[in-house]
């Protein structure tokens, strides 16, 4: 009868993956996309557009993703494009802080 024997693992080699994963876990996420409404005091929303393949079909189709911004300053416009960075959580719904604005949108 085979006994099933575990390999020992040291508390250091434990720890020093557990450093790896905070390190990977600490990088904030970073988006572009498209100021959709600026109407609230330092807050806008930006909608974030990607692509992705149809499981079947394979045809392209566009996702669209809209994400609550703290916009301190107010800079932000409809129609701009920005950057944003993933943040604490500054209300229910907003975790999301503007980074700058790439683009600012043609006014009419």
């Amino acid at each position: 009868m085979q006994s099933t024997l575990r390999p020992i693992v040291s508390a250091n080699s434990v720890s020093s993956a557990a450093n790896v994963d905070n390190k990977n876990m600490s990088q904030k996420s970073e988006k572009v996309g498209t100021v959709v409404s600026n109407k609230m005091q330092k807050s806008i929303v930006v909608a974030v557009e990607w692509q992705v393949r149809h499981g079947l079909y394979g045809k392209t189709e566009r996702r669209t993703s809209k994400f609550m911004v703290h916009d301190e300053k107010g800079e932000a416009k409809i129609g701009d494009t920005v950057a944003i960075v993933e943040t604490r959580p500054m209300s229910r719904r907003k975790r999301w802080t503007l980074k700058q604005v790439m683009r600012q949108a043609a006014q009419v």
